[in-house]
């Protein structure tokens, strides 16, 4: 499902592969297994990548098992909540390295991190949902609205399903960098890694931060949480 490496202090978590690397609840609890053993082996100057093997980061919810077993759509958002909740706590900085298609839960998941490079040649970032049938949930929005720059933007990737480039991504502020190939792309993702990492900032100290930054995000998963209590 996937796979942890460790580089000195930093971490890279791979969806493994060549699939769409769909967010299913197996492959959901394995990233939040990884989390688990990031967080206990965390030190002052971590940070953590996430990539996927492919042709895609993510391509969201496993619509398959959906269609199967209606049930397990609820399942798999209830645990994405708590595993983007977790990962908004992550006592590092975070950064996804986007080196395919990245569709609507696949586009949540890396708009969770702290930054996003891409890759320029192959893939885009796809709000989904308006082109499939599917309402978007409130916290999905709440977290574009902080993530992406303008308002024709919010309409654009929400209601018109919206195709990203890379380079449209970094004229919205989502995407930090774009390069060629997906080589290049995670070798600058570890050189910005290095360059967090040397910072040595305090984990609990940038948790913290970030918990207040996107204090809004955090309320928004937090209702929804406890709404299926």
């Amino acid at each position: 499902m996937c796979m942890l490496e460790k580089q000195r202090n930093l971490f890279i978590l791979t969806l493994i592969g060549d699939n769409e690397h769909r967010l299913n609840p197996s492959l959901i609890d394995s990233i939040r297994a990884a989390l688990e053993r990031i967080t206990a082996e965390a030190t002052g100057s971590s940070v953590l990548i996430t990539t996927g093997q492919g042709k895609f980061f993510s391509n969201g919810y496993d619509l398959d098992l959906a269609s199967s077993d209606p049930s397990s759509l609820e399942l798999m958002d209830s645990k994405l909540k708590s595993f983007i909740f977790e990962l908004f706590n992550l006592p590092m900085p975070t950064i996804a390295a986007v080196t395919g298609h990245a569709s609507a839960a696949g586009f949540i998941l890396a708009m969770s991190h702290d930054y996003v490079v891409m890759r320029k040649d192959r893939g885009f970032l796809y709000m989904s949902e308006i082109d499939i049938g599917l309402k978007i949930p409130n916290w999905f929005v709440t977290l574009v609205k902080n993530k992406v720059k303008s308002p024709v933007a919010w309409r654009d990737v929400v209601m018109r399903g919206t195709k990203l480039t890379a380079d449209m991504a970094i004229e919205q502020g989502i995407v930090v960098s774009a390069h060629h190939g997906a080589a290049e792309t995670m070798k600058k993702a570890i050189k910005l890694g290095e360059v967090l990492m040397a910072r040595k900032w305090d984990g609990k100290v940038y948790a913290h931060n970030r918990r207040l930054v996107f204090s809004d995000v955090l309320a928004a998963l937090n209702n929804e949480i406890a709404s299926r209590l």
